[in-house]
Formats: C-alpha cells, sequence, structure tokens
C-alpha cells in the first residue's frame, strides 16, 4: 500500500513538499522554500523533515522558489539521486536558485558585519552558489506527455499545467503486487485567461488527486475586463504624469505584463515614453521563454510573429511586440531610473516587494500623488505588498518610513493560477471521482474550494501538516 505524507504548503501557501512511499520507492514530490512572514521563512533553516538517505527520486513541478527552493539544502543533507523536471524548468531554477543564492550570501554578509561589532556568533547563508551548482548536475529533463520509469515500480508524466514556462501536472503510475494505481499532483494550474502558455492539460484518471487551492475562495475578472482596467490605469498615468510602477515576479508574471504591453503599443494606445525591466533576473528568464515559442498557444504566437513581420524584423520575440521595452542590468542602470519623475513604467522585482529592486522604486514614488502600483500577482501574508493591497498609508521601505500617497491597483485577472471555477472545472473531467486533498492555499481559500467542490457532489480533504495517507 502506498502512502503519502504532506510535509509542506499545507498551512499556507509556500513550502511545497510531499514524500511519496511504496513497495519499493521514496519519492519527494517539490522541495520549496517557506517565503512571507519571518516565522515562515525561519522554516527554510530547519532541517528538513525527511530521512534523505531514502529517498530514491524528486519530482518537481515547475521551477517557482516556492516549489524548488529548498533543493541545494537537500543535496547539502545528503541527497545525490535524480530531480526530474521539464527541460525549461531545468533552466528557470539554474536562474532562479542562483539569484536566491546570491540574495542569501549577500545579506549573511551584511548580517555578520552586524555581529562581528556586537561580538556576536556568525552566521552561514542558506546556501551558496557552489551547492546550486550540485543542483544542476542532478537534473534530469524529461518532455511533456512521455511516460518515464523512474524506480522500478513508478512512471511518471508531466502533462502542461500552464502556469510558468515548463510548469507540470505530475502523473504517477504505480505498479504494486499487480496492481495499479495513480496519483495525480495538479502542482500550480494555470489561468486559462493568461497570455502566452496553453491552457492546463485534461487529467481523465486518478485514484489520489493533490490539488491546489491559492485561489480556491474567489474567481478572476474576466481578462477584458482585467485589460480594459489596465488600460485605464495607464491612461491616468499618462495624464498626470506619474510612473507606474509594476511589482511582478521574474517568471511568468513579468512576460505576461510585457505581452499585455505589447498588445497596447501595437493598439497605438501606450504613450509612455519607455518601459523599463529591472530584473537581472526577469531579464534572464524572459530570454529563456524566447527560446521555448514551441509551447506558447497558437494565438499569441501569432500575434509576435505578426508584429515582427510589420517591423521586417526576424526577431520574433515580445521585443517584436513592445519596441519601447528597456533592460537594465547594471546596478547603475537601476540607480538611474531614480531621476525618472514621470512617463515610464517600470517592472521590477519582487512581486511582493519583499526585496529586490522595486523597494528602491517604491522608495522614490510611493508618496507622490501622482505614482501608480500596480499589483498583478497574488501577495502573501506578512509581505509589504499585502500591506499595501490592505490600504496601509505607511510603510517601512529601504530604512525609511514613506507616506504612501501612490494610487493603489491590483489586477487579479492576471494571476497565473487558477481561479475557483477553472480548479472545479479542470477537476470535473475525472471520469471516476478519485480522492482530493487540497494543498498550497490559505486556511480560508482552502475551506472555500473545499465546500464548493462538495456542492458539486464530490468529497474533498484539507490534510494536516504532516499527515500520512495511506491509498
Amino acid at each position: 500500500m502506498a502512502t503519502l505524507t504532506f510535509l509542506g504548503a499545507v498551512e499556507g501557501v509556500t513550502g511545497s513538499m510531499h514524500l511519496l512511499k511504496t513497495e519499493h520507492s521514496t519519492l519527494l514530490l517539490d522541495c520549496g522554500l517557506y517565503q512571507g512572514r519571518r516565522d515562515e521563512e525561519a522554516k527554510n533553516h530547519e532541517p528538513l523533515p525527511i530521512d534523505v538517505s531514502q529517498v530514491d527520486a524528486v519530482i518537481l513541478s515547475h521551477a517557482h522558489l516556492d516549489h524548488s527552493g529548498r533543493l541545494p539544502i537537500l543535496l547539502r543533507e545528503g541527497y545525490c539521486g535524480p530531480i526530474y523536471m521539464t527541460r525549461p524548468t531545468v533552466e528557470l531554477i539554474e536562474v532562479l536558485l542562483k539569484d536566491a543564492a546570491s540574495l542569501q550570501e549577500r545579506d549573511a554578509e551584511w548580517e555578520n558585519k552586524r555581529r562581528q561589532r556586537s561580538g556576536k556568533p556568525l552566521i552561514e547563508p542558506l546556501y551558496r552558489q557552489e551547492e546550486v551548482d550540485g543542483v544542476m548536475k542532478q537534473c534530469k529533463s524529461t518532455r511533456y506527455h512521455t511516460k518515464r520509469k523512474i524506480t522500478q515500480d513508478v512512471e511518471i508524466n508531466f502533462a502542461d499545467a500552464g502556469h510558468i514556462l515548463g510548469s507540470a501536472i505530475v502523473e504517477i503510475f504505480i505498479t504494486e503486487n499487480g496492481q495499479s494505481k495513480k496519483l495525480v499532483f495538479s502542482g500550480d494550474l494555470g489561468n486559462s485567461q493568461a497570455a502566452l502558455l496553453r491552457d492546463p492539460d485534461i487529467v481523465t484518471e486518478a485514484d489520489v488527486v493533490l490539488l491546489e487551492s491559492t485561489y480556491g475562495d474567489r474567481n478572476h475578472r474576466s481578462m477584458e475586463e482585467t485589460l480594459d482596467e489596465f488600460e485605464q490605469v495607464i491612461l491616468e498615468a499618462s495624464e498626470n504624469g506619474g510612473n507606474i510602477l509594476i511589482p511582478s515576479f521574474a517568471v511568468g508574471r513579468t512576460q505576461e505584463i510585457i505581452f499585455r504591453l505589447g498588445e497596447l503599443y501595437q493598439q497605438g494606445k501606450l504613450t509612455h515614453q519607455k518601459v523599463y525591466l529591472d530584473s537581472p533576473m526577469a531579464i534572464a528568464v524572459t530570454e529563456i521563454y524566447h527560446r521555448y515559442q514551441d509551447v506558447y498557444n497558437e494565438e499569441d504566437f501569432d500575434a509576435i510573429e505578426e508584429s515582427a513581420e510589420r517591423a521586417h524584423s526576424h526577431n520574433q520575440s515580445l521585443h517584436s511586440l513592445l519596441p519601447i521595452l528597456s533592460y537594465t542590468t547594471s546596478t547603475e542602470e537601476s540607480i538611474a531610473l531614480n531621476k525618472v519623475v514621470s512617463g515610464a513604467i517600470i517592472i521590477a522585482g519582487s512581486g511582493m516587494c519583499n526585496g529586490g529592486r522595486i523597494r528602491h522604486h517604491l522608495k522614490q514614488n510611493l508618496w507622490r500623488k501622482q505614482s501608480h502600483v500596480i499589483f498583478v500577482g497574488f501577495q502573501a501574508m506578512g509581505t509589504p505588498g499585502r500591506k499595501m493591497v490592505d490600504g496601509a498609508t505607511r510603510i517601512k521601505m529601504a530604512g525609511e518610513d514613506i507616506a504612501i500617497r501612490a494610487q493603489i491597483h491590483t489586477l487579479g485577472g492576471f494571476s497565473a493560477h487558477a481561479s475557483q471555477s477553472q480548479l472545479i472545472n479542470w477537476l470535473s473531467h475525472f471520469e471516476k471521482t478519485p480522492k482530493i486533498y487540497l494543498v498550497h492555499g490559505e486556511e480560508g481559500a482552502k475551506q472555500t474550494l473545499c465546500s464548493a467542490i462538495k456542492e458539486k457532489g464530490w468529497e474533498a480533504t484539507i490534510p494536516h501538516l504532516n499527515e500520512t495517507l495511506s491509498f
């Protein structure tokens, strides 16, 4: 009998980790960082809740750090086996993990300077660049829709989750004592209204389904309404002379926003002089997106191709849609943007404003009434982004207490996560009712989704941290 233990993304959205044991195999599904409040992030410094020596393989649903960010720690604790993922995910995690390691090394360096002055013991960063290099050596890439045997009694298949480039719905086929069982791990399912990527693949059979529930308590506004509001914010900012700041996640959201700005530009509706992508990581990720246009949906790929043809360019990329886009890679280029007081759209990370270059742009612009801040993704509890969305009038930013006079906008329709109705629609394609377990969501979202699923005549369970089920 197989067992599944819930080790993360159970009491909240981040820290995805689940342990699957079969008669002959022990598999780890995801190995993600906790993100958000300080007490949440403190869990990253605790030993992993598994016996690493017993793990035969790791299966990664996608590249976001809340699903991949503790892989270097896994290796440090002794894991030396394969890590299975899609090919785009291999490229993306190298960028994300190296950036995370760089930030952790820098933070540890600054903290140790303070500790030296006060005579306190020094600390180590969560992990270093060389540990990321070790992770990359153990990555095994797998194509979508290609069944692969990974242990004596387990085969896997990656279906397209439509969430970010390379994101996967993981289908796990278990054969024990001549009997077959199937576990489906949704990973993060994409928003079918989003740009560039295809809709999540439909899965029709499973004994057990692990389903994400990030937006289990709400439905997104229609993309048409979202784009209308997006356009209106941009026009208003143009009229009153303000800058627009868009805190954005480097993977997925940034590329979506560039595409949507490109649509407005092609329609003659974008009068800003310049769009700046001020994030070395997002720039690197955008270049990876360019290399995998074969996974784009047909309509959006055609739009990119047509804009390139109109410009007589062979560069079929997001740049062909949005020629006023500039990359700011160096620190000096980023600082120079502080002198720009109007007419700019600045896209920078982090998406929840708890780090990265966006904090310095917020410091320069939040106190200006003519400025606009557009939130285009989920804001976890305890983050600066959540505080602004919830109506804070002042906020600590880069060591200063800043008055919030800028106009704050939340455009949930840009979310890369499926909404409640999309999650239920995805579930509805299973031909026989599986056991459904809700993970990766805040308590209210899970409870609401659980009730909505029951209204459809199915049963869903909200597991507890460290709970084990048998199937």
